[in-house]
């Protein structure tokens, strides 16, 4: 929830130029904004960087006041969206179950979903990460095809390493980030395995971002409040290079 409209612009045309640079070095490289920023930024990056919702019903239209469908977003040429981000699924009762069916209405619409997953400080200190994420895994992918699944984006992001500037090493979001790779091997075979891409997010910043993308199954970021300044947007991708 940052950015007014003219703020969300002033930042789009700033850093309209990196797509260039990032399509030169093949990253992809985009923004995820609130609902109201959103068509005013496409109109100014076009195809230059992605730009995504940060939320999406799952149903095409209906009494569900204060939501945002699949077709608003598709008739602002948008086709990407975070699904079961932390803070949804903490503030907003945003389960794996419903994710699953966001997942599903996006992928039937040739749009791509960002769906994350990660656990508390409770559950890590407890040494359950990885049965806490392997079920946020199955249950997001429930119904999804061999096909299909490959074209969603997963982001492990633990909660306790989000805004707390307490990172998880590149050793554990390459352990979670491998292991995850195993759970969708173990559902859809080797080749989508090593086709899906996997984010870490959590605390990434421009000093840090290239010892995670160095990891051998972590093949990007998701990046919060690095992002929000033009800046140090910036340096996220000229710091990979």
């Amino acid at each position: 929830m940052n950015k007014t409209v003219t703020e969300a612009k002033e930042f789009a045309l700033q850093a309209k130029e990196l797509g260039k640079l990032a399509k030169a070095n093949k990253i992809d490289m985009g923004i995820c904004v609130p609902a109201i920023d959103l068509e005013p930024v496409k109109k100014i990056l076009k195809k230059s960087l992605i730009v995504g919702a940060e939320n999406v019903h799952y149903l095409e239209k209906g009494a569900y006041t204060g939501e945002i469908s699949i077709p608003m977003l598709k008739d602002i040429n948008i086709d990407w969206a975070i699904i079961g981000h932390s803070e949804r699924r903490t503030y907003d009762n945003e389960t794996s179950e419903k994710c699953n069916l966001k997942i599903l209405a996006l992928l039937k619409n040739n749009m791509v979903p960002v769906y994350c997953c990660g656990e508390s400080l409770e559950t890590y200190e407890a040494n359950k990460t990885k049965e806490f994420v392997k079920e946020q895994i199955i249950t997001g992918f429930k119904d999804v095809s061999s096909e299909d699944a490959s074209k969603v984006v997963i982001a492990y992001e633990p909660i306790w390493a989000i805004g707390t500037g307490k990172n998880a090493s590149k050793e554990i979001a390459e352990d979670i980030c491998k292991y995850i790779r195993s759970i969708i091997k173990s559902l859809y075979g080797s080749k989508v395995a090593s086709k899906i891409r996997i984010l870490y997010g959590g605390s990434v910043k421009p000093n840090n971002i290239k010892e995670y993308l160095l990891q051998k199954d972590v093949d990007g970021a998701l990046v919060g409040g690095a992002s929000l300044v033009v800046e140090s947007y910036k340096e996220l991708l000229t710091n990979l290079l």
